[in-house]
């Protein structure tokens, strides 16, 4: 196979409810993800787009897979980007997160410890045990790179890390660390094991990221089917996140255009000259629109809902681009 009929690698998740995610984020986009051979095969392709191989492999392999340049694209979770990679920055570019998989890296210390709430606060008790015990302060976690980045950037340098390789949040209650670094969506499961967050303990907010590798071979050919997936992809947000609101408005001033933008984040997207007007709205923002049309002269204003919105600008393969010059 040639340089140029290389294909472009699509890496995404090969299980659980990550995958289901993702395959249900592509259908959305009219890119549905094909398993020839069914669950069991690793490798697929993208409906809708020729020259496009979908690699299915864990969340974690997919970051390697993106920083080696063996995938151009793929979908994986910020905290495996930013513990796996120091230098993520160099070599992958975030280029949207996907509204999935959320999950914050946080540090936790028990209930217990009432006057513990900052991290100068867990500085202090790391200084004192040191002078007790003769010993560093133990956190158990998975993210050994994010701790220390995190620990040194709140200059806090009196404790060990004790690698975890089970359940993190039983740690301390087991007697095995004093604190924690661990991820959570709501914090149930840290209360139930009677651990806090510190107030200033969140390291990352993380959710599920498309991502493109920046060392993956970006011949033309590959380009071209990068563009056409984050059209695609792009099509289907500004559709789910906006409505097309649509009036008819006589002697409109022009600089009303921009009211609109400014106030609701408005775009006109059709302006005829019978006062025919037609915007593009954030969701949340129609209500407040369409009674400023009113109160413009508007009598009936119409609120439609769209699956897609394709664009002359688009904004993901811009900013792909933009990190590959």
């Amino acid at each position: 196979m040639s340089e140029m009929q290389a294909p472009l690698v699509l890496a995404v998740p090969s299980k659980g409810r990550l995958q289901e995610n993702v395959a249900a984020f592509f259908a959305r986009a009219g890119l549905s993800l094909v398993q020839g051979r069914g669950s069991r095969d690793y490798r697929g392709t993208l409906k809708g787009i020729e020259g496009v191989e979908v690699a299915f492999v864990s969340a974690s392999d997919i970051v390697t897979h993106l920083a080696a340049g063996s995938a151009h694209l793929g979908v994986t979770g910020e905290d495996l980007i930013r513990e796996t990679l120091s230098d993520s920055d160099r070599k992958i570019a975030l280029l949207t997160p996907l509204g999935f998989g959320f999950a914050n890296v946080v540090v936790a210390v028990p209930q217990a410890w009432i006057d513990v709430r900052t991290m100068a606060d867990l500085d202090d008790v790391a200084v004192l045990h040191r002078a007790r015990r003769g010993e560093r302060m133990r956190v158990a976690t998975k993210y050994i790179n994010l701790t220390r980045r995190f620990f040194a950037s709140q200059h806090v340098t009196d404790y060990r890390i004790v690698e975890s390789l089970g359940a993190t949040e039983g740690a301390p209650a087991a007697g095995q660390a004093e604190l924690i670094v661990d991820i959570t969506t709501t914090g149930a499961t840290l209360s139930a094991n009677a651990l806090k967050i510190l107030d200033d303990g969140v390291i990352l907010r993380s959710e599920a990221n498309l991502a493109a590798s920046l060392n993956a071979d970006w011949n033309e050919a590959n380009r071209e089917k990068a563009r056409l997936i984050l059209s695609h992809i792009a099509a289907e947000e500004e559709g789910r996140t906006t409505r097309e609101v649509s009036t008819v408005l006589e002697n409109v001033a022009t600089d009303s255009f921009e009211e609109a933008q400014k106030l609701f984040a408005a775009r006109v997207r059709l302006y005829g000259k019978d006062g025919h007007l037609i915007f593009g709205c954030p969701s949340d923002k129609v209500a407040a629109l369409a009674d400023w049309l009113i109160a413009q002269g508007a009598s009936h204003v119409g609120v439609t809902a769209q699956d897609y919105v394709f664009s002359a600008k688009n904004p993901l393969y811009e900013k792909l681009v933009d990190r590959l010059a």
